[in-house]
């Protein structure tokens, strides 16, 4: 986890419930993460490009409520 959560305008965010869903959130992606990681090497992929693909995976997603 980061040590703080910061807004678009860079100032930390500071109210305890959001950063609890944000931290919560981030733990439950890498869990599924490394589960997909784990499957991917039980079934013979190179963990290297699985890890790339799941970094690929989230860097591509669109930017939320840009409309």
């Amino acid at each position: 986890m980061p040590e703080q959560w910061l807004a678009p305008d860079q100032t930390p965010l500071s109210c305890t419930e959001k950063i609890k869903v944000l931290n919560e959130n981030i733990r439950e992606i890498r869990e599924l993460a490394r589960e997909a990681l784990e499957d991917g090497v039980l079934m013979g992929a190179d963990p290297e490009q699985v890890r790339a693909v799941l970094a690929r995976s989230v860097q591509d997603l669109p930017e939320p409520f840009s409309d």
